[in-house]
């Protein structure tokens, strides 16, 4: 019988990240088991998504809300062992669906957003782990916290929302190295006692690695290029 093309190659780029993710650790001197591997699965259908979970693989993460509500929560009840991370930008109208279906949410970088999450934490009964995320490159487009305001928001995410901020995301400048962004917001997370670090993507994850990434998001590697 004829195996599916993408099926095959979804699962040896899985493979191959996998591999890459244990090396890179060994080089560093770190302990495998101390990196997890989000897959993004974002535009990546579900008969995509079952060779690699087939394959172990159980934390995903999505950069929308409403894509991650049409897909996930048949799969979840099928794997209830799923983890799922909002990695996109969130918005505060989003908050509660983000509450109700993520269990890890990578982008928390404004006040709205925290009295939203809040509230439907409140609500819900439900307390996902949060990260912040943090502009590096202090790129007008781009979402998240500048650094040197970043002591102040958490401040304010601890003692005016009430939430437990345990960690910092960042996504570097595409025209810049990584390297002094991932140097940064390793600092910063030392700095203010967090202990995990969203950092790294398909091209620089085992760079990423090497600066202490916690978590890695790797799509392209995994899922192959995205239609854009």
């Amino acid at each position: 019988m004829k195996r599916d093309p993408a099926v095959v190659a979804e699962g040896a780029g899985l493979a191959r990240v996998r591999t890459e993710i244990v090396a890179a650790c060994r080089e560093a001197g770190r302990d495998p088991a101390s990196v997890s591997l989000i897959a993004i699965s974002k535009t990546v259908a579900i008969d995509r998504l079952l060779p690699v979970l087939a394959q172990g693989q159980r934390i995903f993460g999505e950069n929308r809300v409403q894509e991650a509500k049409a897909k996930w929560p048949a799969l979840k009840a099928q794997f209830p062992d799923l983890e799922l991370h909002l990695v996109g930008p969130l918005q505060s109208n989003k908050a509660r669906d983000a509450v109700d279906l993520f269990d890890v949410i990578h982008s928390v970088d404004r006040d709205s957003v925290c009295e939203a999450l809040a509230a439907a934490m409140e609500r819900l009964g439900r307390r996902p782990r949060l990260l912040m995320q943090v502009n590096t490159g202090a790129e007008p487009q781009k979402a998240g916290v500048l650094p040197e305001a970043a002591g102040g928001f958490l401040a304010r995410c601890r003692e005016v929302h009430g939430l437990n901020i345990e960690g910092l995301m960042c996504i570097p400048p595409i025209d810049e190295p990584p390297a002094p962004h991932f140097a940064l917001l390793a600092k910063m997370a030392a700095r203010h006692h967090l202990p995990l670090l969203s950092m790294g993507m398909s091209a620089d994850f085992g760079l990423a690695i090497t600066f202490g990434a916690t978590h890695v998001r790797v799509g392209s590697a995994i899922f192959g290029s995205r239609p854009t």
